[in-house]
This record gives structure tokens, C-alpha cells and sequence, in this order.
């Protein structure tokens, strides 16, 4: 049922805002767990990063059990905890996997390295037990030019002869082998042309997938916002808050509860620093999800917006200046990002193009 205070469109549009911020940050995670998953690692992604944003989370937590707030703000930094350790367990398996991958792979190059200079390939009745053909270097390299394997004494009994006679035989086919495959030269440039240009509209059409994905995913998140608010609001789950009227936590909010808000704020703020440096210092942006980033853009700018929304009076919002300001510097580093990945590319683009060559 509709509450008494009367419904105006400032307060429906700050419970709209704050109902998309909510599906935002639900399901803020999921593109990153998902990319992750695609590209079989999670190089892309800082762990700093993922530590710091995950310590806000922890701090949200445990100041909103301290002040006692809602059953919803709780319940949500109970799952905000659980999604941050799930992104962060993924990418510490990925980079033991690595590891250990690393470790077999050196492991079996120190094995063929060692086969490969102490075995020799055939054996030889003048070595010595270590391998080792006694005599002068020049007897050895005699030596070694008759047991070697080469197109000459490869083959029966006078095969030496033949291999000789069939070389001299052989010669104007390999002439005209070389003059063919220099003629061809030119056909395999055009090829390459060919493919390249074959491969621009291939390019083209992956980024337009990309970008219709991303628009689509933001557009349902609004719609499911905007509906679930209009649902609440017809059952009286969610009911108009009057201007003006302070809410009832702001003089017994305990000052320890107060801190750790403030610290989350922090957390959340710094916590993309991270991030920017390692896109700087790799150039690229591959293993970043970019619909990631476009979540956390629109539920910062919904939840904002949500506060304005209900009302601009100086001591509402002085109360909510810092998460405001918290809100407002990480839209500010989002927007960092989404230049890097601008400037930088996700990295797509060049791992289909190595597949390519």
C-alpha cells in the first residue's frame, strides 16, 4: 500500500537511483569472475587492487552490524565480503596454477637441456665410458664426419655414389625451385593482403558485439532497478522518506561504527590507484573486464544521484559528504581506466591477431 507522505517525482527518482545502484552492485562482480574464467587467467587484474576494495568491503561490514543499520545494507555488505573473496580465491588459483605450470616446464627443459649434452644420439664403440672420443681434435672431427648422419652416408651400401650422382641431378630442380618460390613471393604478399583485409571487417564486427553486449547489459540493469522499485514501492516495502527529517541512526551512530565507514570510504576511493598503475606500466588492459568498470561507473553515479535526488539541503548533504566524495573520485578513476582502455586496447585485438600469424 502507498504510504501518506505523497509521493513526489524527487523521491521516486532517489528511490529509482538507489534501487539501479543496489542491481549494479549485485552483480558488479560477475563480468570480471566471468573474463577471468574465458581467459584462463587473471593477469590483467591487481591483486592490490582486489585487497584494498575488499578491506573497504570488511570495514562496510562490520560498521553497519555496529550501527545497527537495516537488514538490507547488511545482508548486501555480507554478500559485497563474499564476492570479494570469491574474485580474489579465483585469481590466486589462476597464479598458483602459473606457477606450478612455470615450475613443470622448467623442469622438463633442464631434462632435454641435459639429455641433449650429455646423451649422445648414437653410440660410438672409440668413446669412452663418459662419452668422450679419444684423440686430437682433428682425428675426432675425422671421426665424427663418418658417423654423423648427413644426406651422404645415409642410406644402403654406395648410396654415397648415388647421392652424389642424383645432387648433380638434382641441382637445375632446385634452381628452378628457388625460381618458383621467388616468383611466388609475390601471390603470398596478396594473400597476406587479402587476409588482413578479410580480417578488418572481422575486427569491426567483434567490437560492435562487444559494445551491444555492454549497452544491453546496462540497459537491463536499469530496467531491473526501475522495476524492482516500482514493485517495492506498490507492496510498501519501499515508502517515501519526508524532506527534512533526520534519520533516526544519525545522533547514536557510535563513533567506532562512524570510523570504519569512513575507512571504507577510503578503501574504496584508493583501492583503483592499483589498477591504473599496472594498465600504465603494462600498456594494455587485457584481462579487465570493461562491463566491470561500466557497473561500478553507474552504481557510484546512481547512488549519488539518489542522495541528491532526495534532497539538497545543506545538512543532508554535509551528512552524506563523504560518501559523495568517495562516490565521486572513484567515478573520476573509472574514467581513467576507460581512457586506458582507449589508448591501450583490451588486448583482443592482438591475441586474435598472434592466432592469426
Amino acid at each position: 500500500m502507498a504510504s501518506s507522505v505523497p509521493l513526489t517525482w524527487n523521491e521516486a527518482l532517489s528511490g529509482i537511483f538507489g534501487t539501479i545502484s543496489l542491481a549494479s552492485w549485485v552483480f558488479l562482480l560477475l563480468p570480471q569472475l566471468w573474463e577471468n574464467y574465458a581467459q584462463g587467467h587473471a593477469e590483467g587484474i591487481s591483486l592490490t587492487f582486489l585487497f584494498i576494495w575488499a578491506l573497504g568491503d570488511v570495514a562496510n561490514l562490520v560498521g553497519a552490524v555496529w550501527a545497527g543499520l537495516v537488514p538490507t545494507v547488511i545482508a548486501l555488505a555480507v554478500y559485497f565480503t563474499f564476492a570479494d573473496c570469491v574474485l580474489i580465491a579465483q585469481c590466486l588459483w589462476y597464479k598458483w596454477r602459473k606457477g606450478e605450470a612455470g615450475h613443470e616446464e622448467e623442469e622438463e627443459g633442464r631434462k632435454a637441456q641435459g639429455s641433449s649434452e650429455q646423451t649422445p644420439l648414437l653410440g660410438d664403440g672409440n668413446a669412452d665410458g663418459n662419452g668422450h672420443v679419444p684423440g686430437s681434435p682433428k682425428q675426432q672431427r675425422r671421426r665424427r664426419s663418418f658417423m654423423d648422419v648427413t644426406d651422404e652416408n645415409l642410406g644402403l651400401p654406395g648410396s654415397r655414389r648415388r647421392s652424389s650422382t642424383a645432387s648433380s641431378h638434382r641441382r637445375p630442380a632446385q634452381h628452378n625451385r628457388t625460381a618458383s618460390t621467388t616468383d611466388s613471393l609475390t601471390p603470398i604478399s596478396e594473400q597476406q593482403q587479402q587476409q588482413q583485409q578479410q580480417q578488418q571487417p572481422s575486427k569491426a564486427t567483434t567490437a560492435t558485439r562487444e559494445t551491444l553486449k555492454n549497452t544491453l547489459s546496462i540497459l537491463a540493469i536499469n530496467l531491473a532497478g526501475a522495476a524492482a522499485w516500482y514493485l517495492a514501492y506498490r507492496t510498501g516495502a519501499w515508502k517515501p522518506v519526508p524532506v527534512g527529517t533526520p534519520s533516526s541512526t544519525d545522533d547514536s551512530t557510535p563513533l567506532g561504527a562512524s570510523i570504519l565507514g569512513y575507512l571504507s570510504a577510503i578503501a574504496y576511493l584508493g583501492a583503483r590507484i592499483p589498477q591504473i598503475i599496472k594498465n600504465h606500466r603494462s600498456r594494455s588492459c587485457e584481462g579487465l573486464s570493461l562491463l566491470f568498470f561500466l557497473l561500478s561507473l553507474l552504481g557510484n553515479a546512481t547512488y549519488g544521484a539518489g542522495i541528491l535526488f532526495h534532497s539538497q539541503e545543506k545538512e543532508y548533504v554535509v551528512t552524506n559528504l563523504p560518501w559523495l566524495i568517495g562516490s565521486l573520485g572513484t567515478m573520476v578513476e573509472d574514467v581513467v581506466i576507460f581512457g586506458q582502455f582507449h589508448v591501450f586496447g583490451d588486448g583482443k585485438e592482438r591475441g586474435e591477431r598472434e592466432a592469426v600469424e
